[in-house]
């Protein structure tokens, strides 16, 4: 996949300027200015861009992330690139490593196996306490059937990335409709750390069959839930094959 480089920071002063975000140079806001509307930095750009060569896997698990590269294929200063580095450390696709620098994270076969079985008790627990779901405040189902048609959009329109991130947000609303604010909590770091290895399983999952395998898996957790029956859910759940593309 080839990403086309980032504006620098002149060049994204001038496009801000261009598209009427800003009056003047002096008004487009830069990484670390305040601004009255929210815009793109170019810290986010980085991010959302690296991030994408994460999963779509041209950059692997322990290949090293060379500063000065992307600093050129990308068209950046060295400050937001190492902004960039630094939240993608705080989701766990990159870590650093003691006078060797940063690299792409590597997970063991036992920390993904571990970080799904806490997605498993987390995901159950939530069926269990929210089932039967109450009908009194509009459809409580209507989140996880609006990212269950993200994903399938996305898909259609070729975006990965935007797949992969209505693949987390399905699950996480699952485990939302027990409304327990502690219990999302506790789901989030795990979904951050488990992004690549759920992006891995979808990606093989459809070049070793269809993509339409994947998106039927899920639309049979949405399946179980409308039948409102917990045991139901939970056989869903134990069926759902998130483990069974990953080289483990």
């Amino acid at each position: 996949m080839q990403l086309e480089p980032l504006a620098g920071d002149a060049l994204l002063t001038a496009r801000l300027v261009g598209v009427g975000l800003a009056d003047d140079p002096s008004d487009a806001r830069l990484p670390g200015r305040p601004a009255g509307i929210e815009q793109p930095s170019l810290v986010d750009l980085a991010t959302e861009r690296l991030r994408a060569e994460i999963l779509s896997g041209e950059l692997q698990p322990g290949d090293r992330i060379v500063e000065d590269q992307i600093r050129r294929r990308y068209g950046i200063s060295r400050a937001p690139l190492r902004e960039a580095l630094r939240l993608l450390a705080q989701q766990g696709l990159v870590e650093h490593l003691p006078r060797r620098g940063m690299r792409v994270t590597t997970w063991s076969p036992r920390d993904i196996r571990q970080l799904f079985e806490i997605r498993h008790v987390l995901e159950r627990h939530a069926v269990l306490s929210a089932l039967p779901l109450s009908h009194g405040e509009g459809e409580p189902l209507a989140p996880v059937r609006g990212l269950l048609a993200d994903m399938r959009a996305a898909e259609q329109r070729g975006d990965r990335l935007a797949k992969d991130d209505a693949h987390r947000a399905f699950h996480a609303s699952v485990v939302g409709l027990a409304g327990n604010r502690q219990l999302e909590l506790a789901l989030a770091p795990i979904l951050l750390k488990l992004q690549l290895p759920m992006a891995v399983n979808l990606r093989r999952e459809s070049e070793v069959h269809s993509p339409d395998l994947g998106l039927d898996r899920h639309a049979a957790i949405l399946e179980a839930l409308e039948s409102d029956d917990a045991a139901t859910v939970l056989d869903a759940l134990d069926r759902h094959g998130e483990l069974a593309y990953l080289p483990l």
